[in-house]
């Protein structure tokens, strides 16, 4: 039984994650276009080749994590000795130096390219963590709600505060300093987080094999793993889903709703813009999701939970599109009612590919989490590679120019990104889940056969 301490400890470490990725995918794209001056088109393309690249580097992470011995384990060492250069890039990520052109194009592929890498290198191990830390499937489903529960409040605490941090910062000075400073506050926390994680957790499952098998053998088994392969391609999904929807967020609320037309709203004597407090509740709203998500899907299976929840935020996504900048509060309550739906699926997907990895050693005697759940990690960023492309090309092509007042054409393409465009990957995501064969009642015969082997394996 996984005490309470370690549950909040291994939650820490996406709360970390989160802190950052959130920043990435809601604030970075903005960033680039409107204060760092780069065309949409070219951060777009940015996007994909960085992201691409790095989705590959992910499974090769995994494999090394999983050929790692150290007295603390294979995953966490990774977590200890990546948590300062992960704070460190992070802030580069957002530094603004005086550069031409062409030199604020590279300067932006090669720091985004270390973010990604170092991303790789601490998150991959952090997911893998979870498959070595309890062999119980409702263990590892509550594991994953609190992971995803304090990564959604690390996202609160950042989209909330991010840009009243900015806006402190920057004044009498300039916007790019605030934005970098308001980064630098968030890196402190996130390097403290991960160090909290290091300390509170332990690896506790053993392969039956104590032998490492070899690489090839890896991936043979890997790419004969059918489960694993549904949930990448819904997991993608549900990745272009979520990354276009928060990477058009603050578009929507500055040229369409013109947020800068409403008072800010204030509390404790610090002002929140309306994009900032849509984003933030999301966020809330997300982690509702994740509380549900447990109960729910141990009543009637991991699947139909999934199912369910992208089915009605197709619907919910779809109907967003004919909101008018006025209904404000029709906005705030179907961000809500889809952020709801959004929380509650990425506990599963993380649960499932846990139970992917039982499946394989159990069909093949050999256990390769690291490169399994770095598989998880490489949808994630695959996912956001496409949704962010798309969103940069699209604003291109919709005839996007930063800062200043857009076309009838322009406004109407900004709105499909918070409703037709995202329902596109809720549809592709409900029909790989469709397809998932590991049920409860598998996996509890899986779960059971595999105990009595490692007990067997022990004794010989």
């Amino acid at each position: 039984m996984i005490k309470l301490r370690e549950k909040i400890g291994y939650g820490f470490g996406d709360m970390s994650s989160s802190m950052f990725w959130k920043l990435f995918g809601s604030y970075l794209m903005i960033f680039y276009t409107d204060v760092f001056g780069l065309s949409a088109a070219v951060v777009g393309t940015m996007f994909l080749v960085t992201r691409l690249w790095d989705s590959f580097f992910d499974p090769i992470v995994g494999v090394i994590a999983d050929r790692t011995q150290t007295r603390w384990g294979k995953f966490r060492p990774y977590i200890l000795y990546l948590g300062i250069p992960f704070a460190l890039i992070g802030i580069l990520t957002f530094t603004t130096p005086d550069l031409s052109n062409t030199g604020r194009i590279v300067y932006a592929y090669i720091t985004y390219s270390l973010m990604m890498m170092v991303y790789s290198g601490i998150n991959v191990p952090y997911a893998s963590l979870l498959g070595v830390m309890s062999s119980d499937v409702k263990e590892r489903n509550i594991l994953s709600t609190y992971r995803m529960t304090f990564a959604y409040i690390g996202s609160f605490i950042a989209l909330l505060l991010f840009m009243p941090m900015a806006n402190f910062f920057g004044e009498g000075h300039s916007e790019q300093h605030g934005w970098m400073m308001a980064v630098v506050v968030i890196a402190l926390m996130c390097a403290l987080l991960f160090w909290g994680c290091f300390s509170w957790t332990r690896e506790r499952v053993k392969p039956i094999k104590q032998k490492q098998a070899l690489l090839k053998d890896d991936l043979c088994d890997l790419f004969h793993n059918k489960p694993w392969w549904i949930l990448l391609g819904a997991g993608v999904a549900a990745l272009v889903f979520n990354s276009i929807r928060d990477g058009a967020t603050v578009y929507y609320f500055k040229y369409f709703i013109v947020e800068k037309e409403y008072a800010t709203v204030s509390f404790f004597g610090i002002s929140f813009v309306l994009s900032g407090l849509y984003l933030a509740i999301g966020q809330a709203s997300n982690i509702l999701g994740v509380i549900l998500a447990a109960p729910v899907s141990n009543r009637i299976g991991k699947k139909a939970t999934y199912m369910g929840a992208m089915a009605i935020a197709t619907v919910l996504s779809i109907i967003f599109y004919w909101f008018d900048k006025n209904d404000l509060v029709l906005i705030f309550l179907f961000q809500i009612l889809i952020s709801i739906c959004a929380g509650s699926i990425f506990p599963l997907l993380w649960s499932m590919y846990a139970d992917c990895a039982d499946y394989s050693e159990l069909k093949t005697g050999n256990r390769a989490t690291g490169l399994i759940f770095s598989s998880s990690s490489m949808s994630q960023k695959f996912g956001w590679a496409i949704g962010s492309a798309l969103t940069g090309w699209l604003l291109a092509y919709f005839g996007f120019r930063a800062n200043a007042i857009q076309s009838a054409e322009t406004i109407n393409g900004i709105k499909m990104f918070l409703s037709f465009l995202p329902a596109v990957g809720t549809i592709l995501s409900v029909f790989f889940i469709s397809l998932y064969p590991l049920s409860e009642k598998k996996m509890e015969i899986i779960t059971a056969t595999l105990a009595e082997k490692r007990a067997s394996a022990v004794q010989n």
